[in-house]
């Protein structure tokens, strides 16, 4: 089975040994982006994966599509463009620190496609899946246009859309956006969400009551209720303790009903980024193999954990460590 992954391709750029941007003189670069982090998690694990964006006509865009396929995704439908390639800038974060990013993607030559120079027909064809996000339209007007693009195209074609909130603040307060709004015409497409009660209650103007499992149920059904196509949502719950510790659980709703994981301590942590995205790759891992809701939740949560001990953006595990994977487990396999 193929799945086709929408979105911005990135070039990360992190000061060495945790180092404030204000102490840097030297960057480590490396490749990601949401949507391609999930792509990347999903090939390492044996699925087929086609890759559809824009990148620069230009060695940083090489660099870009060089990672892509050294992760085994195919990137025929990726086109290229004059223009820059869009950066963010990582300072990782350490014990009572948090990591910090500064984003520098206005005019990229992604943010500036035009949808027709895309083929998401051909991107598409034979997909099992489409995985996209809220990046893109966080992005401005054309960014906005983009995601509709493909998502109309996966409608045409009959491919279900998983649809990644990923809300980015910064991106949608930096021009005159409506996120609501936006986000809710396009969530209405999707059969998965990846998303917490916070997401939904961005879409839905309200707040809901309680605490943990039961507000978390609460904003499901209230998403469920709202937009009829959505089939799944997912989520993980974190609580930090430092920055090298963090306590995790995941969750999958259906609307029959849910699951939740125990929460599972991860600590020694080596690079948060992508983390959200190889949970995404974990539950559709689980969803490809027609799981249930304890698969996807637990699969996911996994990625996620297993992520948090690798450098970069992408989460490049084999099936064999998912399958080995216990939380707590550090000795050396031989």
């Amino acid at each position: 089975m193929t799945i086709t992954c929408f979105g911005e391709v990135l070039l990360r750029m992190s000061p060495p040994d945790r180092r404030l941007l204000v102490q840097a003189e030297g960057f480590d670069l490396a490749v990601g982006g949401a949507e391609a982090n999930v792509g990347s998690a999903l090939a390492s694990l044996g699925h087929t994966v086609r890759f559809a964006g824009v990148v620069s006509d230009n060695p940083l865009g090489d660099r870009a599509l060089a990672a892509l396929r050294g992760c085994g995704i195919d990137t025929r439908f990726v086109a290229r463009a004059p223009g820059r390639m869009g950066l963010y800038f990582l300072e990782a974060g350490s014990g009572p620190r948090p990591s910090a990013i500064t984003y520098d993607r206005a005019g990229s030559a992604f943010a500036n496609a035009d949808p027709a120079a895309i083929d998401f027909a051909g991107a598409l064809s034979g997909a099992r899946l489409l995985h996209c996000g809220g990046i893109t339209p966080a992005l401005g007007l054309k960014g906005a246009a983009l995601a509709k693009a493909a998502h109309s195209a996966a409608r045409a074609a009959g491919v279900p859309i998983c649809f990644d909130g990923n809300y980015r603040a910064q991106l949608w307060d930096a021009w005159d956006s409506d996120p609501r709004t936006i986000l809710r015409d396009l969530v209405a497409d999707a059969t998965i969400l990846i998303g917490n009660h916070r997401d939904i209650a961005l879409l839905l103007g309200r707040d809901f009551s309680g605490d943990g499992e039961a507000r978390r149920r609460e904003a499901a059904e209230a998403a469920f209720a709202e937009f009829p196509n959505l089939e799944l949502i997912a989520s993980t719950a974190r609580h930090l303790v430092t920055s090298d510790h963090h306590r995790i659980s995941a969750r999958v709703d259906s609307r029959a009903g849910g699951y939740q994981t125990e929460e599972i301590n991860v600590t020694g942590i080596i690079d948060r980024i992508g983390t959200g995205d190889a949970f995404a790759a974990g539950v559709l891992d689980g969803w490809l193999a027609a799981g249930d809701l304890a698969l996807m939740a637990q699969r996911g949560l996994a990625l996620a954990a297993l992520k948090h001990t690798i450098p970069g953006d992408m989460c490049l595990v084999s099936r064999a460590m998912l399958d080995s994977f216990s939380a707590g487990a550090g000795d050396v396999r031989r």
